[in-house]
């Protein structure tokens, strides 16, 4: 496919797969409950300060990775998420290793979306995510046709700000207590691109940065 914007789009369906060299996104599963569990136990201390939580007198959310994958793919059926996993390595051997998601997938004139992301602390910095982020963001711009991607993140997440610096989103500033995290209300950093921004797809400018 050409550029990114202005090109006839393909239809979009969930569920979707996507693969590039050695990182694979896959749809949310109930088979991959147990690698999920094992990562998440693993990383709490690494995940937890980035974790979102429920204020108080919320109702509560999925209990149970099965109860989560329910609701993702029902998001995802109905067009306005995209939860993918993260797996790693060569075709057929793959390893989960983290997990992307696209949400608050929004049309007609607005056209974005926000992208969230976490890996296991053991394969961070090999530019998984990255490159895992790039591909959810062309597959928002070439199939879906929406315009603006964005991603918003604690000032004190310096692993998180690397990913958005490398892919060359644009700080846009800051938004006051916007998130519960970890218990409270946390600020966020917002960064975006539009898809016009980056003609040649945020893989093909992924490539280019890192000289691959």
């Amino acid at each position: 496919m050409g550029s990114v914007w202005g090109t006839t789009r393909a239809v979009h369906s969930w569920p979707v797969s996507l693969r590039h060299h050695d990182v694979e996104l896959v749809p949310i599963r109930r088979r991959y409950g147990r690698e999920w569990q094992q990562i998440r136990n693993r990383n709490w201390e690494w995940l937890s300060p980035w974790e979102a939580t429920m204020p108080p007198g919320s109702e509560v959310g999925p209990r149970t990775f099965g109860q989560l994958v329910t609701m993702m793919n029902r998001l995802g059926r109905q067009g306005s998420a995209l939860p993918w996993m993260v797996r790693y390595g060569p075709e057929g051997n793959t390893r989960l290793v983290g997990q992307v998601t696209v949400s608050g997938i929004t049309g007609g004139s607005a056209g974005w979306a926000q992208v969230g992301y976490w890996i296991d602390r053991e394969y961070a910095g090999r530019g998984i995510i990255p490159l895992a982020v790039a591909m959810a963001c062309d597959y928002c711009w070439r199939t879906m046709g929406l315009h603006r991607i964005e991603i918003t993140i604690r000032p004190e997440n310096t692993a998180s700000l690397r990913v958005v610096q490398k892919l060359g989103f644009r700080h846009e500033g800051a938004r006051p207590r916007y998130l519960h995290i970890d218990g409270d209300w946390r600020d966020h950093e917002v960064f975006a691109l539009n898809a016009e921004e980056v003609p040649e797809g945020l893989v093909a400018r992924l490539a280019g940065a890192s000289g691959t």
